[in-house]
């Protein structure tokens, strides 16, 4: 499925997401060769892509992303956060801080170069199941406020336009988006605004995705972890 948001008022998700296209980066020391990133060209959400975005009733949990308020962490420790929020065998997966003004925030561990959007891979699944991932919960610790960027387009749907004869024999790729883009194919992605004390739960395995803080004056640190949450556990932000 395309990317589907939970929506309980539609003009609270304009007021805080706009929308650009991706477009591919080369020969910078920024980020890796052929990463894709945000076009900057942001627009704000209009009322009819609101109405697209908006989940039906009947989205499956894992392939949903909601924007959801969080309670404010006790203690120094935010491994347990989350096991009484719905999942008890939810795995923390740590914290990571980023700077102001990041167009992107994920960097290649071996060579700090930024990766741009991507998916992630924890959960190892093929073509197959890669809908059935974990999602990814995250909680913004602030002090500043930051994004969740998200391309329009899911992990199978790309995979299948890559690799038409064998998609179903492959496990979906960071690479594949690459490819989709590198071949002149329009992709769309969308950015919603996450204050602090606010998270979201996405399906990062199957929708692509990474943070960012363009436009932002102030650093803010961000806490990850991994389950398997149904809709409307965690109360909504919009």
């Amino acid at each position: 499925m395309p990317l589907r948001v939970a929506v309980t008022d539609l003009d609270a998700l304009r007021e805080r997401c706009d929308t650009a296209v991706v477009r591919a980066v080369r020969n910078t020391s920024e980020f890796e060769d052929g990463a894709i990133i945000p076009s900057g060209a942001w627009k704000p959400l209009t009322a009819a892509a609101g109405r697209a975005l908006a989940a039906p009733p009947h989205t499956s949990p894992a392939t949903l992303v909601e924007v959801v308020k969080l309670p404010a962490p006790t203690g120094a420790d935010l491994e347990g956060l989350a096991k009484p929020l719905g999942d008890e065998q939810a795995q923390y997966l740590g914290q990571a801080l980023a700077e102001p003004g990041m167009t992107t925030t994920t960097n290649n561990y071996q060579d700090g170069r930024l990766i741009g959007l991507h998916l992630d891979n924890w959960d190892k699944l093929g073509y197959a199941g890669r809908p059935g991932a974990r999602r990814r919960l995250a909680l913004n610790l602030g002090p500043g406020n930051r994004y969740i960027i998200l391309g329009a387009l899911d992990a199978q749907a790309v995979c299948r336009a890559v690799h038409p004869r064998n998609y179903a024999r492959r496990s979906p790729h960071t690479d594949d988006y690459r490819a989709y883009v590198a071949a002149g194919h329009r992709l769309a992605c969308i950015r919603v605004r996450i204050s602090p004390g606010e998270g979201y739960l996405a399906p990062t395995e199957y929708l692509l995705h990474d943070g960012s803080t363009q436009g932002v004056n102030l650093p803010s640190a961000i806490a990850f972890w991994l389950g398997r949450w149904p809709r409307g556990t965690l109360p909504p932000a919009i």
